[in-house]
């Protein structure tokens, strides 16, 4: 089966935004919905930065990973969802109280798939953490760093990017005996080879699915009404145009790739993952490790969308995400 790439169709974009702009009338919200809908991503482990005006797109197709700030739900939905779902909670892994950091303070897109990769880390390890949600169009929030992508996480004022190198300098903080005690040569080099699936494979196959049909769409557009910073005009125009814009570029993507069924796509990546664990609990045996904690926290945003429902209720990736769900357990996330 032909797998989903992010990367998007210029032309085709470029005419469904023009459209939205002229049907508008007005420029700002079509720059606006540029900037919303395609911050492009660069680097390893995954974070988002957006290109002035006349060069967002070009920028969007050099990098692999620029549709997937689209990939967005309703998280506080799907939040609330999984703590009613999620049962028995198993035990956490918080570190100790005396390499606990005073304070993280995390610079985020609510459904940034790389964002939420670091925040199932610091949910698992009981880390408390502040969110800023960063506007993507001003980037205002984040005017203070040399570093214009998310997530950015400050850690006791040291400034961390790059959510598999966020991953990796925390957890050599707050889990020395990681560090001073590595798993196998083996266990080792497949955890690293799952992160690295994540990163480069598993977020480009979900945009098809939640863009597949018009509602789908509106869906995973609902997150703008209720994050971040725009005022009630922009909230309409991006969910509405840039609903429709994706739509229709998802129907090229599939063109372009010779993709016949996407849901298909989606089934194939996740009966990937069920594979590897080769009937252990999780990837790391008998509790969850870094790559459990990456695919879970892209699937996260997802999963309560008509996207992840189906993916659960057609591949065998449900019980490994319930397990995922109850070991995660509640957001360490410190309320405003």
């Amino acid at each position: 089966m032909r797998r989903a790439s992010s990367t998007l169709a210029p032309s085709f974009l470029s005419r469904a935004l023009a459209s939205s702009a002229t049907a508008s009338g007005h420029g700002h919200r079509h720059r606006l919905l540029q900037a919303a809908l395609y911050g492009s991503a660069t680097g390893g482990g995954g974070g988002y930065s957006r290109r002035a005006g006349r060069r967002w797109f070009s920028r969007l197709l050099d990098s692999p990973r620029a549709a997937s700030l689209g990939i967005a739900g309703a998280v506080f939905a799907a939040s609330a969802a999984s703590a009613a779902l999620s049962g028995e909670v198993l035990a956490k892994e918080p570190p100790s109280p005396e390499v606990v950091p005073k304070e993280v303070v995390l610079y985020q897109y609510e459904a940034c798939p790389f964002c939420n990769k670091v925040k199932a880390f610091l949910d698992y390890y009981d880390i408390p953490y502040k969110v800023v949600e960063v506007n993507p169009i001003s980037k205002k929030e984040i005017k203070w760093s040399d570093y214009k992508k998310v997530p950015i996480l400050m850690v006791d004022g040291e400034q961390l990017v790059d959510s598999s190198d966020i991953i990796d300098k925390l957890g050599r903080k707050i889990l020395p005996e990681r560090s001073a005690k590595p798993a196998t040569e083996d266990a080792d080099d497949e955890e690293r080879k799952w992160r690295r699936w994540v990163d480069n494979h598993l977020v480009h196959v979900l945009s098809p699915n939640i863009y597949r049909n018009t509602s789908e769409a509106l869906e995973s557009f609902d997150y703008i009404t209720s994050n971040g910073n725009f005022s009630f005009t922009e909230k309409i125009t991006v969910k509405y145009a840039g609903a429709a814009a994706m739509y229709f570029v998802s129907k090229n993507l599939k063109k372009k790739y010779n993709i016949t069924d996407e849901r298909a796509a989606l089934y194939d990546s996740v009966e990937t993952w069920v594979d590897a664990l080769n009937g252990r609990e999780f990837l790391g045996g008998s509790k969850p490790n870094l790559a459990d904690l990456a695919v879970f926290g892209v699937l996260r945003p997802i999963r309560y969308l008509r996207s992840g429902k189906d993916m659960v209720e057609h591949t065998r990736i449900g019980e490994w995400y319930s397990r995922m769900e109850s070991s995660v357990g509640e957001s360490s996330r410190i309320k405003a």
